[in-house]
């Protein structure tokens, strides 16, 4: 199973869980399970992670885009189904707008034309307000888990070594 990472997971870890002062393991986690092709984001990802001009910045841009994946051909019709899929629901018209605007959008579409798993930590809610990754994901017959679900299943290992 190969999985497609939304911003939060990488902001969250960064900023909560697996900070990058004391929880290295998580990060080479990333880029060995990247290098073996089971975990990638998407360019747009890459792009809100730049955004923030710090620690994390600097990590992402080592990463290039083998692990920022850039849009192909294949999105395009992608693109269209998530975008009609939006459309078609009940939610407010901004609500539409914003997420058509966002990296989201991309992310849900990459995971549907590749069959991706769409990592993140939004939950689905019942509000028209906003489209949230979770909800798109089950309206497209995507599958979403949260980033501790993944990790669980890949069998990551974050165990301390010895200290120097």
């Amino acid at each position: 199973m190969a999985y497609l990472l939304d911003a939060n997971v990488f902001m969250q870890a960064k900023n909560l869980h697996y900070g990058l002062d004391f929880c290295p393991a998580f990060w080479d986690w990333l880029i060995a399970s990247n290098a073996a092709e089971r975990v990638f984001s998407i360019e747009k990802v890459g792009d809100e992670i730049d955004a923030g001009s710090d620690e994390l910045t600097a990590r992402a841009a080592q990463r290039g885009t083998g692990f920022f994946l850039k849009p192909d051909s294949a999105i395009l019709p992608a693109l269209g189904s998530v975008s009609t899929w939006a459309t078609s629901q009940r939610y407010e018209p901004a609500a539409v707008s914003t997420f058509l605007q966002l990296a989201d959008y991309y992310l849900v579409a990459h995971a549907l034309a590749h069959g991706y798993t769409v990592v993140t930590h939004e939950i689905a809610s019942p509000s028209t307000r906003r489209i949230k990754i979770p909800n798109a994901c089950i309206g497209l017959g995507i599958k979403c888990v949260t980033p501790f679900e993944m990790l669980r299943r890949e069998r990551a290992r974050f165990v301390l070594g010895q200290q120097p």
